[in-house]
């Protein structure tokens, strides 16, 4: 019987919780037709069709070098590649398939060059598989819920084998485990239906990826999907228990707690525009001020949060999201110490920001100023050693106004006469307190 080893556990997540900020690139033959990396399923497009793809898939700008240098840039500390998405291409030099970048045009192993390049900027390596596959004839088609021919009487059932899809998923999965060296995160997707836990036999599974790769980090979605929390939250962890719950396209109310209210490792993933996979007509990117404060917030609830990019055909990540990267990174680069190991504060979230705390420092996150000095709530007054801005280190003053002499246990900061924030988007104070 499977026994959950907390120890282990605390161990190999040290760096990601540490880490908070990484980088998701969906990339693969949908970025061609460029309306979505669910373009295949979404629009019933069959298996011959879908080939046109493959044989034109040529990425002549291909940099991971590039990518892993604006990851790192923006302040992200892992990244996460689909080295196979539901369409089956596989972006890595698989044996078991010929639908892989080595045998198009482009004629090369991407993931490995990817690894290498991840690798090189000091960023955690993260690989993204998909258990479902659209391509593999044993995947179920007719009747299933999205499979492109789920409609199409043409592809019954009645001669696939399911277990010998199993067998080449798990085989892929022994591939990425061995051929790429360290993989630091392994990121499944996705169960539903009928098909989840042991119906892709994974304990099984599991089993294979912890013997090759004892320090993965593994999401939750070989129980669940975007939905659902899985049995670790469930305080009855199975063999095949994620690491960390992974919702998706939200920032969950109150964090995440598991059955006996301990909070738990999760991690937001969500899209800058409303595609995962190249939309050429997508311009609906969310402002870099608004990922900022989803970023705090995240960690104001103890969580992650990995953004996305989706290359285009050719391997470049769109200006419009490099824009934003880089706007991200000029502030990570001066306050990313309120973001790096820092987690859940026990005070209340204020009305004009957020906390994240970390040791004996308390960082206030100011989204909006107030009118005469900011109040501090929670802060203790015989603890407070010091108040300094983050970015720059300047002091900030423990106000002493009359204005709020009606209040004297909250601690108010006396930001000056000026109504404007130095950082509109969020300027964060360094509360210091002295140790307990």
């Amino acid at each position: 019987m499977y026994t959950f080893n907390r120890e282990e556990y605390n161990k190999r997540m040290e760096w990601y919780l540490d880490a908070r900020f990484g980088m998701f690139i969906h990339w693969g033959l949908y970025s061609i037709p460029a309306r979505g990396e669910w373009v295949r399923s979404e629009e019933e497009i069959t298996k011959e069709e879908y080939m046109k793809y493959f044989d034109e898939f040529d990425p002549v700008d291909y940099d991971p070098r590039a990518w892993a240098r604006a990851a790192k840039e923006a302040g992200m500390k892992y990244v996460v590649l689909t080295a196979k998405h539901h369409d089956g291409f596989c972006l890595f030099d698989s044996q078991y398939t010929d639908f892989k970048s080595t045998n198009t045009k482009c004629g090369r192993d991407l993931v490995k060059e990817y690894v290498e390049a991840v690798r090189a900027e000091g960023l955690k390596v993260g690989i993204y598989f998909t258990i479902i596959d659209w391509y593999h004839d044993d995947y179920p088609h007719y009747g299933d819920r999205q499979h492109p021919m789920r409609n199409n009487p043409a592809y019954k059932n009645d001669n696939r084998n399911f277990d010998n899809y199993l067998t080449y998923m798990h085989n892929q999965i022994r591939e990425i485990c061995t051929n790429y060296g360290k993989i630091d995160i392994l990121w499944f997707d996705f169960s539903y239906d009928d098909l989840r836990g042991e119906a892709w036999k994974a304990t099984e599974l599991m089993n294979m990826v912890r013997s090759l790769q004892p320090d993965v980090i593994i999401d939750n979605r070989l129980e669940v999907s975007g939905e659902g929390y899985g049995s670790l939250a469930e305080c009855k962890p199975t063999p095949y228990h994620g690491d960390f719950v992974s919702p998706e396209q939200m920032i969950p109310p109150n964090g995440i707690q598991d059955a006996e209210g301990n909070d738990i490792a999760w991690e937001a993933c969500f899209t800058m525009n409303n595609h995962w996979g190249y939309c050429a007509t997508d311009h609906f990117y969310k402002p870099a001020p608004m990922l900022i404060k989803k970023l705090v917030e995240c960690v104001s609830k103890g969580g992650n949060l990995i953004l996305n990019v989706g290359p285009d055909a050719k391997g470049n990540i769109p200006e419009e999201s490099m824009k934003i990267l880089r706007e991200i990174g000029k502030w990570m680069k001066k306050n990313g110490e309120s973001i790096y190991g820092c987690g859940k504060s026990k005070l209340e979230k204020p009305d004009y920001g957020r906390i994240t705390s970390k040791g004996n420092h308390l960082y206030f996150h100011l989204f909006e100023n107030t009118i005469g000095p900011v109040p501090l709530l929670g802060v203790p007054k015989d603890r407070l050693k010091a108040i300094r801005y983050l970015a720059s280190g300047a002091e900030v003053p423990v106000s002493n106004s009359w204005v709020h002499s009606d209040y004297p246990d909250i601690v108010f900061a006396d930001l000056g006469l000026d109504p404007v924030l130095p950082d509109q988007t969020d300027t964060v104070l360094d509360v210091i307190l002295t140790e307990e």
